[in-house]
């Protein structure tokens, strides 16, 4: 028997912080490690102040928008990891893919500079012009406190990812 979730629509406003700057102009699915780009954020929102700090870590995470996946390409059930047949049938939120239901990528990456309102990153598997909606520092404390299991597909879809 399938499980009805209930359904309560409430309103969220987010605001960007700033934008992904340099690095690749198109989402492609391999590759990402190596990238660097900038995260500007607003200045008419923010100041240096808004980072201060930020530098004293190695890593932080991004969050942002797919803002190029259009509304009609959002899966809200099951598919295959990037079509592949030989990969499972996986529910949207059993996986990380890009068509999701409010377009929210997450991404750890490397701080290489922090200079103003700037901060420059390794590894961040979005494109110039992508909206950056936080940034949070990494901090081993939040990262899981037990054994990590995964599908074997997942191993294999980030063999060649960064």
């Amino acid at each position: 028997m399938r499980a009805i979730c209930e359904h309560r629509p409430m309103e969220i406003m987010l605001q960007t912080i700033g934008h992904v700057r340099g690095g690749r102009l198109e989402a492609t699915d391999d590759g990402w490690g190596t990238q660097i780009c900038r995260i500007e954020l607003d200045p008419t929102r923010f100041d240096g102040d808004s980072v201060l700090g930020l530098d004293s870590f190695s890593h932080v995470e991004v969050v942002y928008h797919f803002h190029q996946v259009a509304e009609d390409d959002v899966v809200l059930g099951a598919r295959r990891p990037r079509g592949r047949v030989d990969w499972p049938l996986m529910g949207i939120f059993a996986q990380r893919g890009r068509v999701r239901p409010n377009r929210i990528g997450v991404c750890s990456c490397e701080v290489v500079d922090v200079s103003g309102c700037t901060v420059v990153v390794r590894g961040l598997d979005a494109i110039d012009g992508t909206p950056v909606l936080d940034i949070k520092p990494y901090m081993l404390g939040f990262a899981p406190r037990t054994t990590v299991v995964e599908p074997s597909w997942a191993g294999e879809i980030m063999a060649e990812y960064w």
